[in-house]
């Protein structure tokens, strides 16, 4: 876990990766910025990183890692937070929100998955023509019924492949380097999603939190699906980011921070 300085008198921000298999690195120190005026929380999702494998990690599901962003803010003794999620971290994050409404002042949703899970069918024939030869041939040798199963080798083979597709340019993902897991509890989180889907709709109504939704106008998840969480949640607005992909913070970084800045800088009616 990581706390940055605090800063009295403002209200935390904790921030929330995605990548399901994959430790909070991938926020930190990307969204430093953002802790000149507030504290930042990031922390290891159960089983990623540096937390422990918890019991049964096979039966991990993503409604477990919303519980337990619940049971981390009781546990350091927030009463009140700010909530960043980015890509499968904006679906855990309103997830966890709709559990703990009270809690939350602000809710920044970058590039999240959407409250229904239907935009992954397409994900790969979309990723294919944005991908150099080496990562094609991986994804077309991997079978995709094998991500149904939570093997963390494939899962973390495919995450590494799709990689350089998320940038709107994808020769800025050879300035970072993708990432590496072996997380069992990733995998079954990944295979239970990919293989059941999911349609959050009727809780995700229930959050009345004011949200942020930033979303980059060429990710790969297309904006549809940011403009299916603006019409699912009640106090929700939309800021697309022109020319970036899935990275803001990195591939837009003025606009991202200073969209994000003013959202969470704003007073609470």
């Amino acid at each position: 876990m990581y706390f940055s300085p605090e800063v009295p008198g403002t209200t935390p921000l904790v921030c929330v990766n995605g990548g399901l298999l994959f430790d909070h690195n991938l926020l930190w120190p990307a969204l430093a910025p953002l802790a000149e005026r507030r504290q930042l929380i990031l922390y290891d999702q159960r089983g990623r990183g540096a937390s422990q494998i918890p019991p049964g990690a096979r039966g991990a599901r993503i409604e477990h890692d919303a519980g337990d962003l619940v049971a981390l803010r009781e546990a350091i003794g927030l009463s009140r937070w700010d909530v960043l999620g980015h890509s499968w971290g904006g679906g855990l994050a309103m997830l966890a929100t709709e559990r703990d409404q009270s809690a939350v002042r602000r809710l920044v949703l970058v590039d999240s998955v959407g409250p229904v899970g239907n935009w992954q069918e397409d994900l790969l024939r979309d990723a294919l023509p944005r991908l150099g030869p080496g990562d094609r041939a991986v994804l077309q040798h991997i079978d995709q019924r094998a991500l149904l199963a939570p093997d963390p080798g494939v899962h973390s083979a495919y995450s590494r492949a799709m990689y350089p597709a998320w940038f709107a340019d994808t020769s800025l993902s050879e300035m970072f380097s993708p990432p590496r897991s072996d997380s069992q509890t990733g995998a079954a989180v990944a295979s239970r999603l990919r293989g059941e889907s999911y349609d959050w709709t009727p809780l995700l109504r229930a959050v009345s939190v004011p949200t942020l939704v930033i979303h980059g106008e060429r990710d790969l998840l297309p904006v549809s699906v940011a403009r299916e969480i603006v019409a699912t949640l009640k106090y929700a607005r939309l800021e697309i980011i022109p020319d970036a992909g899935h990275m803001p913070f990195w591939e837009s970084p003025e606009l991202f921070f200073t969209l994000t800045e003013s959202f969470l800088t704003t007073p609470t009616p």
